[in-house]
């Protein structure tokens, strides 16, 4: 009561409405805490497929397929592989290519081996033609010496006639289908022998010296055969045509580039003759978004066809 009545009221509303404001104290704590909350979790995805279509900008009118590259050890061969080539004698022929519809389906054969889609990956059949393609004209240019470099180039496939063994591998025989004087083929393993210097985005090799001709340098690319024939010796049977096709052309040192990671591959090359001679950088794969690769080299002059 000694108060007055302006005291009495500051002091009732100290005691009945505190204030709302933190300390100094309190204010450090609830910042502190703050940062420690997660954060907020982001919208979850829409899982309708046409809510997702109208997300894509305008200007994108085809999905881009994932890709990646089959660096790893290959698939296994399917069971009754190993028949086709048991059908009858002669059926795999290994050659240098003969027609353009034969090198189209050894360019396919590539592109089905080297790259895997997704499944229904919107726009996957469009960029695997597409894919094809330019192959396919790079790999005429080559051949018809239209680049630098490249001072020879010929394709060596093996192919087999349509056998019924061949009936369960549908997809095979469509995509590498091709017609010879009125008989279907089949092209089931495919290569590359450059008579050049280097290969682009490639290791160079050392041999012959600076003082010696470097037209005798080869290098084996695009070494591929299809999945369910790996393992049946048709590899083999593909160096070994080049090797003889190198040894035509006067090729003192042949080259090959394999993944590091790519085992089998490896031992049909060490096999075939090869020996090490450099692997490539780190940063230089990393850089080209690929497994490390080893050139492996070849005494042409020592090697007994």
């Amino acid at each position: 009561h000694r108060l007055g009545r302006t005291g009495r009221q500051l002091w009732r509303k100290q005691l009945h409405f505190p204030t709302n404001q933190p300390t100094a104290a309190q204010g450090r704590s609830m910042a502190s805490a703050s940062r420690l909350l997660p954060p907020f979790p982001p919208p979850a995805a829409p899982t309708s497929r046409h809510t997702t279509l109208r997300a894509v900008p305008r200007s994108c009118s085809l999905a881009i397929p994932s890709l990646r590259c089959r660096a790893s050890a290959p698939a296994a061969v399917d069971a009754g592989a190993p028949l086709l080539l048991e059908d009858r004698a002669g059926a795999v022929s290994i050659r240098e290519f003969v027609t353009l519809d034969e090198l189209h389906a050894a360019v396919r054969l590539r592109v089905r081996t080297f790259y895997e889609y997704a499944r229904d990956t919107v726009g996957a059949e469009d960029h695997r033609k597409g894919l094809a393609e330019r192959e396919y004209e790079a790999l005429q240019n080559r051949i018809s010496g239209n680049m630098i470099n490249f001072r020879r180039v010929s394709c060596i496939n093996g192919t087999v006639p349509l056998l019924p063994s061949l009936m369960s591998a549908e997809e095979l025989c469509s995509t590498c289908k091709f017609i010879e004087d009125g008989e279907e083929r089949i092209v089931v393993g495919s290569l590359d022998l450059n008579q050049c210097l280097w290969l682009p985005d490639e290791l160079t090799g050392k041999r012959p010296g600076v003082t010696e001709s470097s037209h005798t340098r080869a290098y084996l690319s695009n070494v591929c055969v299809a999945k369910e024939l790996q393992r049946c010796g048709l590899g083999y049977a593909l160096v070994d045509k080049s090797k003889k096709l190198a040894r035509q052309w006067g090729i003192t040192d042949l080259y090959v580039h394999v993944a590091i990671n790519n085992e089998a591959a490896q031992k049909l090359y060490i096999k075939s003759g090869f020996v090490y001679e450099s692997e490539e950088p780190a940063q230089q794969a990393r850089h080209l978004g690929r497994p490390r690769r080893l050139l492996l080299w070849l005494d042409m002059k020592n090697e007994t066809l």
